[in-house]
């Protein structure tokens, strides 16, 4: 392994059944990796199936971070997370290992990303002015306004993105600091221009049909006895926890507010919410190398595709 590539930092990110966690453990073995897992159930121990969790076999041949770290009755912040991560990459780099980041809590990896945002509320009245005054003016007065008071926040966004700009005025004028001041990330190697984005991206059709396949598998490796599990132990489940998705409705069918089938065919819609949800939150996000994957496109061909872009970019 080069000494580039083992100071690679590369992010897989896609929709929940997308294929991003055999994506990431086959780049993390082709090029000597570790992986950081960016997903808010992951976390929790005994919370194996309705998480997909990795194998323990792959986990024995590719190391993970993140996972199995907080007991199901506890809960777990974004804070936590950017805290972990900043320590799991310190340690994988400092081995001299690419990190292949790999998840789909959108919240989290655009925490990882673009920081996290600790400002002030809105206050409506100063954003009805500075909507007025782009009405008179133009958005472009505006930006070369930010641009005075924080050329980090003007040079991170659009001339013509009125929202932001607004706000990053808004932020100025309530604190006389400029919103740059308030984003906080886990440390300089968190910044955008480190990490190699990688995202999967399929028809929606396909992406519901997977879903429907994965809710099944679920059910058929024991999801509702692993639920029993959890409800039995002494404490009980954190609020987190008891509303992740598959957990949440096998509880409602085990206190018989629903079906055993309801209960299936609930986790299944939620699933394909979720996914929805995060397909937006993707669209936010910048400098993603999207690969359109082709429903009978095996992980070894998309691996290929994959190293393509991560050689592009230096990883030689």
């Amino acid at each position: 392994m080069s000494l580039k590539r083992g100071l690679l930092m590369i992010l897989v990110l896609g929709v929940t059944a997308s294929g991003k966690g055999a994506l990431a453990f086959e780049l993390a073995r082709r090029i000597g990796g570790e992986i950081v897992s960016i997903d808010s159930m992951k976390v929790y121990r005994r919370m194996d199936i309705g998480t997909a969790k990795p194998s323990r076999e792959r986990r024995e041949q590719v190391r993970h971070h993140i996972i199995d770290i907080v007991e199901p009755y506890d809960s777990f912040s974004v804070d936590q997370f950017l805290r972990l991560a900043a320590e799991a990459t310190a340690q994988i780099r400092s081995a001299g290992r690419p990190v292949v980041g790999a998840g789909g809590t959108a919240l989290y990896i655009k925490a990882l990303l673009y920081g996290i945002f600790d400002g002030p509320a809105a206050n409506y009245e100063i954003r009805k002015k500075l909507k007025a005054q782009i009405a008179a003016e133009s958005t472009a007065v505006l930006h070369e306004q930010l641009g005075r008071i924080d050329p980090a926040a003007a040079e991170r966004i659009h001339p013509n993105d009125a929202r932001r700009i607004i706000r990053a005025l808004e932020v100025y004028e309530l604190t006389g600091k400029p919103i740059s001041s308030f984003q906080r990330q886990f440390g300089a190697d968190s910044a955008l221009g480190d990490w190699t984005i990688i995202g999967l991206r399929r028809p929606k059709a396909v992406e519901s049909s997977r879903i429907n396949l994965r809710v099944k598998k679920m059910i058929d490796q024991g999801l509702v006895d692993e639920v029993k599990s959890l409800l039995a132990e002494e404490k009980p489940l954190s609020k987190q926890a008891s509303c992740a998705i598959g957990y949440a409705e096998v509880i409602n069918h085990l206190k018989g507010r629903t079906t055993f089938d309801e209960a299936v065919e609930r986790i299944k819609i939620n699933t394909r919410r979720f996914a929805k949800s995060q397909r937006t939150w993707f669209k936010t996000f910048t400098e993603v190398n999207w690969l359109d994957v082709a429903d009978d496109e095996d992980t070894e061909h998309l691996l290929g595709r994959a190293m393509q872009i991560i050689d592009s970019k230096g990883g030689q």
